[in-house]
């Protein structure tokens, strides 16, 4: 669905990155050359992640095809793949505890294009654990015509929706030997924008709404309509063996480039949908009896007229209501909804049920979960120079998230909490003039957090210190006292605003990363746009010389509320302390805040130096900053490649 970059096959691969290594050495302690005439796969490891989900080689697309396998509890984290000679389809890889992933075969897609349904192309879809035959079955859309864009006109039959069943534990998804399942947008819902990315559910709820058999199974396809906007189509199961599906109406629809409030905190709805996900959260993570939430990628325009080409995306997720309407159709109607990552590159997040019976909760002890995993797309979705040739691989997975429902408790009744956001007020207390507040709570998979604690190689903490730009012993970017050796850790700290920070427009509190003498970046936070930042203007030494190594900022809006005193009943108010958590995973930067915040990016740092930690402050207010500690080394995540 995304365009994904074709490269050299593994053996190439290999053997081309071991002659140039062998005779292009690069030196990491001096000044790059340009990138983009080094021989190709020569910066193979320059920038590659390993604690990430990513292929052996080649470039992977949108996750998706995730699923818990009812026969052996591992968990299949699927994603859409382009490598070895050209071919594509999707790729995959099983894990029995979230940490560590394997292939699932040395291929390692488990299911090509060209075929009589996707000639052309496979897209997202989404896998039934026990479907036909009590086998795991994959509803994908299959491709039939390029190109695909919501700025253009829709061809007729270009994306249908068909069935493959799962093979040798998943190492191979069979296509049935019929036609599409769903042959394309329901009559007369023809000139749409979009019609892919099937979603596969079971929900309570929306049983008793349609009047449906306890347990059906429904699909949510992600689209739009040329002058009306974004939408999401919902079927439901008809046969018993998942080859009909029975339209039942937009369940969820936008007006065409709109937005939620006035775009502050979720950006726009734009004018196409892609990859939606729907599921139910409570505050311990998946339950059909909590509120429903979603997940969905929005394309947008700046202008009001569709331009030919647009690049502009939203990966968002809201909470809402169901309702049941006249004609017997439900619709969605939101009551909050934020970015799910503020990374421009973060995008097409998918999601599946991780149940407590799967091998990893078994391990970990973990209830129902919803786990999404979002690209990070290394090439700013294929419109960048960025050497890929060169390096061999292209974009990852981030680190896989659990998302649950968040409550905010004894937030002080003002003006901060009464606005069309990314959070809802579900309670109130006159008495102490405080609010509850609701919103997704999205945190590290608790086994990944863990092994990046319990397999770190150093551990090291730095005391609490206050931070002022006019105090020398506490200066502006003051080094840590020790730094890693290496660009694998994991940070976490607390930062404490006084109230005046709140009128200091020139306050920055943070820290500096991936530092040297040559290159760094910035990770701060400041109160007069309510913004964390990734400063990478000087964040590589490759960018000057190098087409395609981008250092823009990186920016996303967090609210830190008034909280009343602990007890909840005195008259002492504070600022919400920043609780941040950085993981650095050699280009990878993933900076969560608060339990509700994520922004991820890439920085290309080049210098083997580049390894330094330090704070940093501007302004007048003091901060404190507190519980600094690092962990280094992260973790192997494919101990079976060579």
């Amino acid at each position: 669905m995304r365009r994904i970059i074709t490269v050299a096959g593994s053996l190439a691969l290999l053997v081309g990155y071991v002659h140039s290594a062998l005779i292009n050495p690069i030196d990491y302690n001096a000044a790059p050359p340009n990138l983009s005439t080094v021989f190709n796969n020569s910066i193979f490891y320059t920038w590659r992640p390993k604690a990430h989900v990513l292929p052996p080689f080649g470039a992977i697309g949108d996750p998706c095809m995730h699923y818990t396998d009812p026969a052996t509890g591992l968990f299949h984290v699927g994603y859409l793949y382009s490598g070895d000679g050209g071919n594509s389809g999707a790729a995959g890889a099983t894990t029995d505890d979230m940490v560590t992933y394997h292939d699932v075969s040395t291929d390692p897609m488990f299911i090509r294009a060209g075929g009589i349904n996707d000639p052309v192309a496979v897209f997202d879809g989404s896998v039934i654990p026990a479907g036909i035959n009590g086998t795991p079955t994959l509803l994908y859309t299959s491709v039939s015509y390029l190109p695909i864009q919501w700025t253009i006109d829709y061809t007729k039959g270009s994306e249908t929706q068909s069935l493959a069943i799962a093979r040798d534990g998943g190492a191979n998804f069979t296509k049935l030997t019929e036609g599409p399942v769903i042959p394309g947008p329901p009559f007369p819902v023809t000139n749409v924008t979009g019609f892919r990315d099937p979603y596969v559910f079971q929900d309570p709820k929306f049983d008793a709404a349609l009047d449906s058999t306890n347990g059906s199974w429904y699909v949510i396809i992600s689209g739009g309509l040329h002058g009306s906007g974004p939408s999401m189509f919902l079927f439901r199961q008809y046969s018993p063996v998942f080859r009909d599906w029975e339209y039942l109406g937009q369940w969820w629809h936008e007006p065409a480039n709109s937005t939620w409030g006035d775009g502050t905190w979720a950006g726009r709805w734009g004018f196409n949908f892609e990859v939606g996900n729907v599921f139910s959260l409570d505050d311990e993570g998946y339950n059909t009896d909590g509120d429903i939430f979603t997940t969905n990628g929005a394309e947008w325009s700046e202008i009001p007229i569709i331009p030919q080409v647009s690049q502009f995306r939203e990966m968002l997720w809201s909470s809402g209501n169901l309702t049941k309407a006249e004609n017997g159709s439900v619709t969605y109607e939101p009551s909050m909804a934020g970015k799910l990552d503020w990374g421009v590159y973060a995008y097409a997040a998918a999601g599946k049920i991780l149940p407590a019976s799967s091998a990893a909760s078994n391990k970990s002890g973990a209830p129902d979960r919803f786990i999404s995993y979002i690209w990070l797309t290394g090439t700013n979705f294929g419109t960048s120079d960025f050497p890929v040739d060169q390096q061999g691989w292209s974009s990852s997975l981030l680190t896989a998230r659990e998302l649950s429902r968040g409550t905010i408790e004894n937030v002080v009744d003002n003006e901060l909490v009464n606005e069309t956001a990314s959070w809802r007020v579900i309670g109130r207390d006159t008495s102490s003039d405080t609010v509850t507040l609701s919103t997704l709570k999205q945190v590290i998979a608790r086994e990944a957090r863990t092994a990046f604690i319990s397999n770190a190689t150093r551990t090291f903490t730095e005391p609490d210190r206050t931070l002022s730009t006019n105090t020398n012993s506490t200066s502006t970017n003051t080094a840590f006292s020790q730094s890693p050796i290496s660009k694998f850790f994991m940070m976490t700290a607390s930062l404490t605003f006084p109230s005046s920070a709140r009128t200091d427009g020139s306050l920055k509190a943070g820290f500096k990363i991936l530092s040297s003498a040559h290159e760094s970046t910035l990770l701060y936070y400041q109160f007069s746009n309510e913004s964390l930042i990734i400063d990478r203007s000087n964040s590589s030494a490759v960018a000057a010389i190098t087409p395609g190594i981008l250092t823009n900022n990186e920016a996303g809006r967090l609210r830190l509320f008034d909280i009343r005193d602990s007890n909840g009943t005195g008259n002492g108010t504070a600022v919400e302390t920043l609780e941040l958590t950085v993981v650095v995973d050699h280009s990878i930067v993933e900076l969560y805040a608060n339990e509700r915040f994520v922004l991820s990016t890439w920085v290309w740092s080049w210098f083997e130096t580049s390894t330094e930690l330090a704070f940093f402050h501007e302004g007048e207010t003091e901060v404190v900053v507190g519980n600094v500690t690092v962990w280094e080394g992260l973790v192997d995540a494919w101990p079976g490649r060579s």
